[in-house]
């Protein structure tokens, strides 16, 4: 069964791109471009999900939103057993740990960083706020990051997939010299061949 990706150019969705190429899974893709001015989706992601968002997948049948839920689905049912930690074990904890963690606690300072640098002098209260704020969600990923460059165990995981898009925006911020290693995490990340496939298909990329 060949899944179906709604795709957004520059969107969290290369991620899910990217875990199909690692798991050499067959799919298509309907790919979405912002709006060069405002970077915004275009209004026919509407016609996919009503709050106009990427990704979404369908596949047989089902149509699947919120980017942890599609990682967990094709792991589960796309071959990718190899990429979540046993459930009987500390590490599947570890797992549910680091898949909140990248969409939600660290998203939040990542986004707020990105509009609020959109406003100019008018952001400046907030700013020093989101900066501590970012910084400290940063070192968090630093600090638990393994020497061989992943969240959970020693091999790539899906946490490791979840992860990736905070961790490359953060490196796009500026804060590969205060983390080093979540900054080698993501260029491991981009030396993969899956990767460059996944980005290939998916076309136009942050620029690094």
């Amino acid at each position: 069964m060949t899944v179906t990706v709604h795709h957004l150019n520059n969107s969290r969705s290369q991620r899910i791109l990217w875990l199909l190429e690692e798991l050499g899974a067959d799919y298509e893709l309907v790919t979405y471009q912002r709006d060069t001015e405002t970077n915004l989706a275009p209004a026919e992601l509407k016609q996919v999900h009503p709050l106009g968002k990427s990704p979404v997948i369908e596949d047989d049948g089902l149509m699947i939103s919120e980017s942890g839920a599609i990682i967990q689905y094709l792991c589960e049912r796309h071959g990718g057993e190899n990429w979540l930690p046993a459930p009987d074990g500390e590490e599947h904890i570890r797992h549910l740990e680091w898949m909140q963690f990248g969409e939600s606690s660290f998203f939040v300072p990542v986004m707020l960083k990105i509009y609020a640098g959109q406003l100019g002098e008018a952001a400046a209260p907030l700013m020093p706020r989101v900066d501590e704020q970012m910084a400290a969600h940063v070192d968090f990923a630093e600090q638990n990051i393994s020497d061989e460059l992943h969240f959970v165990g020693n091999d790539w995981s899906a946490a490791d997939v979840m992860m990736s898009f905070p961790a490359e925006i953060a490196v796009m911020q500026g804060y590969a010299e205060r983390a080093p290693k979540l900054a080698r995490f993501v260029e491991a990340i981009h030396a993969r061949p899956a990767w460059q496939r996944a980005r290939e298909r998916g076309g136009p990329y942050f620029v690094w």
